[in-house]
């Protein structure tokens, strides 16, 4: 067995009967051929010692930049006088009909459809051809090796040769290469393995990303080594690499499993502080936590009530963070709750949680920050000291959402519709900010005599802005609700990659709480005001948990909850 500390040569060693180290891939820049059986490290520094029976050579471990330092002294230098006479659309058709380039191409395809075969067939032929290979010809290869999830396959070993080739070949890897060969190992039952990697891969200067991760967490729990798979989670606070659904989900069944009551506890506050509402396979998680035997035995027959408060006001509302309170078993129910967050089952009240306005504030300067650097500054700008004469408004209407929901074509005048209804339930009756791009107001069904009419009145009672030619209305019309602190009409679930550029968790917190959105029945609109209640698990002050599904939206079908209570004694 190859130590992790020396590498030793190991005369006649068989790749089918010893498992190599975690590193062994790192090391090695020679690899066997179909006809060797003996592993050799020719670029490595050895020593030798010599006893009666055998010589044995020892090699250290190479420094995390052996790969650069071997590249930055041998990487070919390529002459540009010839292709200063091609024009650049030239040299890229030049490089696209390349040998290599066209193999690309046809890898590109084959990782399109997942054909794995194809691929190495291709690969192989490359070899044959003396092709140059690159790093994204072997991302792929090795992409497609770690769709592979049959442990014994010999496309995962395929996948370890040809990341070797790239060695060799001193191409150096990136956070793909690295999570692939951690999926592969994961397919191989190996979750250490992947967690070497990417330790690997952080001494190497790389980044990794959550997926990077994901191999060696989700190899842990499924093994269920929960103290390892505890080890990665800290690793990715460690590296800023935030966890989301799939991962918290994968610890909390580990840590059920593993009666970690505790760990329960801590990942269901991660849930509901990262992800709010959950999906019906983590729901199915939280459901098997809370129905068995360990469930019923942690928890605090009396609790200091007060201190439970203090946590609750603490924490901005809707938990405590005291840990389990009550004891004995728990009822476990799929449930709903009625218009004002009473819970069908239980009959415990939800609660709305705050939301701090200096959080607004802040995210309102990183709106702006992220709008000008999408948007022509100068145009944002603008807009803003627009609003900020105009304004405030006590609503905001995503006009081309509004005009188009139900229709094949934009519609002023069921546009006209929902800003007379915001109107009357305006405290001042002040017509709301209507939000539209310029093409909207000044061609098509903009031409049309009422329509213009309608156009001019809202124009002149300062309640439309017309974003300019080439910019996206969507950071027009968020950044008035945002900075307004008013409601916000439309139908967009703003989940697109947008959206994401916020990257943050107050947006959703913001959005459940000032978001109106729309139905129609017989073409009269519907207002479907914010809940008076935050969708978010909820862990209240008599210790009972309930947590909201993505099943359902409160629109056309009511949301299922999880509601889990129990028998409570307490005292002051």
């Amino acid at each position: 067995m190859l130590s992790r500390r020396s590498l030793v040569m190991l005369p006649s060693l068989s790749l089918t009967t010893t498992r190599p180290s975690p590193l062994f891939f790192f090391s090695f820049t020679k690899f066997p051929s179909t006809n060797s059986h003996t592993l050799r490290l020719p670029l490595l520094h050895p020593t030798t010692t010599t006893t009666t029976t055998t010589t044995t050579t020892q090699f250290t471990r190479p420094s995390p930049l052996f790969f650069f330092s071997s590249l930055s002294a041998t990487s070919p230098i390529h002459d540009s006088s010839s292709s200063t006479t091609l024009s650049r659309k030239a040299s890229r058709k030049a490089r696209r009909e390349s040998p290599e380039g066209l193999l690309k191409l046809k890898l590109d395809m084959c990782s399109k459809h997942g054909d794995v075969v194809e691929a190495l067939r291709l690969y192989e032929e490359a070899l044959r051809d003396g092709l140059n290979l690159v790093l994204l010809h072997y991302n792929v290869l090795l992409y497609l090796c770690s769709l592979d999830r049959n442990r014994g396959s010999h496309v995962l070993n395929r996948g370890f040769e040809i990341f070797q080739a790239m060695v060799v070949n001193k191409v150096v890897p990136n956070e793909a290469t690295f999570t692939s060969l951690a999926r592969i190992a994961a397919a191989k039952e190996d979750p250490e393995m992947a967690f070497d990697l990417i330790k690997k891969m952080k001494g190497f200067g790389i980044v990794p990303k959550l997926r990077s991760y994901g191999p060696a967490l989700f190899g842990f729990c499924e093994k269920g080594m929960a103290g390892k798979a505890y080890e990665v989670d800290a690793d990715m606070v460690e590296a800023g690499v935030v966890a989301e659904e799939a991962e918290l989900s994968a610890i909390l069944k580990v840590s059920g499993v593993c009666n970690n009551a505790h760990k329960v506890y801590e990942t269901m506050h991660r849930l509901r502080a990262a992800v709010r509402q959950v999906s019906e396979t983590t729901a199915g998680v939280i459901e098997d936590w809370f129905k068995c035997e360990e469930a019923k035995k942690v928890g605090l027959e009396n609790w200091d009530v007060s201190k439970v408060r203090e946590g609750v006001v603490r924490g901005g509302g809707g938990w405590h963070g005291q840990g389990w309170l009550g004891s004995g078993e728990w009822r476990v129910v799929r449930t709903q709750m009625d218009g004002t967050g009473v819970c069908q089952s239980c009959c415990e009240k939800l609660v709305c949680i705050d939301i701090d306005p200096k959080e607004t504030e802040n995210f309102a300067s990183s709106l702006t920050n992220v709008a000008c650097q999408k948007e022509v500054k100068a145009d944002f700008v603008r807009f803003q000291e627009w609003l900020q004469r105009h304004g405030p408004f006590d609503a905001v209407v995503d006009g081309a959402n509004v005009g188009l929901i139900n229709q094949h074509s934009f519609k002023f005048s069921q546009l006209n519709m929902v800003v007379k209804q915001l109107r009357q339930m305006s405290p001042s009756k002040r017509l709301p900010l209507v939000i539209l791009h310029k093409n909207r107001v000044t061609g098509g069904p903009a031409q049309h005599p009422n329509n213009k009419k309608l156009l001019e009145h809202w124009k002149n009672s300062g309640a439309l802005y017309a974003t300019p030619p080439g910019s996206n209305d969507d950071w027009y019309w968020l950044y008035a609700a945002v900075s307004c602190k008013c409601l916000l009409v439309t139908n967009d679930e703003m989940r697109d990659h947008l959206f994401q550029l916020l990257g943050t968790s107050f947006f959703p917190r913001w959005k459940e709480k000032h978001q109106i959105r729309l139905s129609f029945a017989q073409r009269e609109p519907t207002l479907h005001m914010p809940p008076p209640y935050s969708i978010v698990i909820q862990e209240s002050e008599k210790g009972s948990w309930h947590v909201p599904t993505i099943t359902g939206d409160d629109l056309e079908t009511p949301r299922q909850w999880l509601c889990a209570t129990r028998p409570r004694n307490t005292s002051l």
